[in-house]
């Protein structure tokens, strides 16, 4: 006589498979998601390639009346957004010692420190003496900061979903796809501004 039971045998080969799958379902949105940085990557990069272009052929590059500019709120602004690399990651060690609260508190860290990086980028904006269409410096430099900025406000609108969902029960335990590609992103969109800043600000 068979028995329907299942056997512990094939309770552990049922349970190692839906493991694979899992893995193989995390694999295939990590990969995917790879690829979506590698796109973003591209069109940063021709941007970079027009910017310097521009500024190596192009006389008169800066705007009239304007000598260059102001480099020390970039920088401040510079060093927070990076420093918000390293919090991010220390939101990640919590979250992998299940420590909730600490993950939280850096998580939201790092949305602040993004969030002034935005208002520092908006006041620098508000005080330029050029506009996007003051020559092809005026275009290309909101261009650039501008598209940055937009990449900075969708990481922080991110990290604002990835928080809230922190709060629902059981959702975190077994680690998060979500929060390892946002933070993912994060560094991505730290990389691309230390390379902005050295462009536009450091080489003028």
């Amino acid at each position: 006589m068979t028995s329907l039971e299942p056997t512990l045998e094939q309770m552990a080969l049922d349970s190692a498979g839906g493991a694979a799958v899992e893995h193989e379902e995390a694999d295939n949105r990590m990969f995917g998601f790879i690829i979506f940085l590698l796109s973003e990557s591209v069109i940063f990069i021709s941007f970079f390639a027009g910017y310097i272009l521009y500024k190596t052929t192009v006389p008169d590059w800066l705007p009239a009346g304007v000598e260059g500019l102001e480099i020390r709120d970039p920088a401040i602004n510079t060093v927070v957004l990076v420093s918000s690399s390293f919090v991010i990651y220390i939101a990640e060690r919590f979250l992998r010692r299940e420590n909730l609260w600490g993950f939280r508190f850096s998580w939201l860290l790092t949305m602040a420190m993004g969030s002034y990086f935005l208002y520092g980028q908006a006041t620098e904006w508000l005080g330029l003496e050029f506009g996007f269409t003051s020559g092809v410096f005026g275009g290309t430099f909101y261009l650039l900061t501008g598209f940055h900025g937009l990449h900075v406000l969708t990481g922080v609108l991110l990290q604002a979903i990835m928080l809230i969902r922190s709060f629902l029960p059981g959702n975190y335990e077994g680690g998060e796809f979500g929060v390892e590609a946002t933070s993912i992103f994060w560094h991505f969109v730290d990389v691309i501004w230390i390379i902005l800043f050295i462009l536009i600000y450091v080489w003028q």
